[in-house]
């Protein structure tokens, strides 16, 4: 019979991942309490459409309790006697978008302006893109792209209850574009999903070590691809829910060491969190990427969450 989260215990993980994490945790008994804890329902309330103060009043009319996130001012945590928020008229009608805290960091982190060219090449389901388009006001072109042809439909379905009109959807491999330029892109990156243990117990069944390098040579094709086609001065974010120093500091690394005009930049949010990791292994990373931003679920009560903000200089 198959465990809730709530149900699991360490004697579910498997050794290697047991190794691997009290190896490059700071704390690995509060990793493994919080990553057994349900995670927290949280919302985005989509500007496009109304004001944070409206629709805020509107659901706490029906009996919602709204907490907002401090990183993001139109974030919300929500509780409620029901757990049914993808029922609220308010997500049918695209204005909330049922998102976790953490990842609404990345667009932030992004930064994009309304009027500019923007590339999201790991958009689908379309959380983050449609985070992007808000911030850019519906002004300018933001192209959300995505892989896998089933990832797509949701995409698009999201795009349209949003209420976007500046937003191209493409379907390709992230890895093989070329011959554009782009003022910031996003490369929200296909990844292990170790920092989503709280909502997926597959995450735990699926864990090896052979997957994560194969996703890690992934990871570095698509963030060299997506450096080439930023405009000089441009905006590169490179974000994964995983916690895998291979998959995180090590792609940031490699994107280092092969750009001398790619910098490393500060992230200063109201959070807390968790030294990055300069060495692994055999591996040693350059000292920039202590400015990436690691965070573990018990840091900030979320997902665990890696976030690097890159320059073209």
């Amino acid at each position: 019979m198959k465990k809730k989260v709530s149900e699991l215990n360490e004697s579910d993980l498997k050794p290697k991942f047991v190794e691997r994490y009290k190896s490059i945790c700071p704390n690995y008994d509060e990793f493994i309490k919080w990553s057994f804890e349900f995670l927290r329902r949280s919302i985005r309330i989509n500007t496009l459409k109304a004001s944070v103060k409206d629709i805020r009043e509107r659901i706490e009319k029906k009996g919602w309790t709204l907490t907002p996130i401090p990183w993001c001012k139109e974030g919300f945590w929500i509780e409620g006697e029901r757990r049914d928020v993808g029922n609220l008229s308010e997500h049918t009608l695209g204005y909330i978008y049922i998102q976790e805290a953490a990842s609404m960091i990345p667009p932030i982190v992004l930064d994009p302006k309304p009027g500019e060219k923007v590339l999201d090449m790991c958009a689908a389901p379309g959380s983050k893109a449609s985070q992007i388009a808000q911030y850019m006001k519906n002004k300018g072109v933001l192209i959300a792209n995505d892989y896998k042809g089933e990832r797509i439909a949701a995409l698009g379905i999201n795009i349209q209850r949003m209420g976007i009109s500046n937003t191209i959807i493409t379907l390709m491999q992230g890895q093989w574009f070329k011959n554009l330029e782009f003022d910031r892109i996003l490369v929200d990156a296909p990844c292990s999903g170790t920092g989503t243990i709280r909502k997926s117990y597959k995450t735990i069944n699926i864990w090896n070590p052979t997957m994560i390098k194969r996703l890690a040579g992934i990871q570095k094709q698509i963030i060299t691809t997506a450096f080439k086609m930023l405009k000089k001065g441009g905006t590169l974010v490179y974000s994964t829910c995983s916690l895998e120093p291979e998959e995180d500091e090590a792609v940031v690394d490699h994107l280092l060491s092969q750009f001398k005009d790619a910098k490393l930049q500060d992230i200063n949010l109201k959070l807390k969190r968790s030294p990055a990791i300069t060495e692994f292994e055999d591996k040693k990373y350059s000292p920039e990427v202590k400015k990436c931003l690691r965070l573990w679920p018990q840091d900030n009560d979320t997902e665990g969450f890696f976030v690097a903000k890159v320059k073209k200089v």
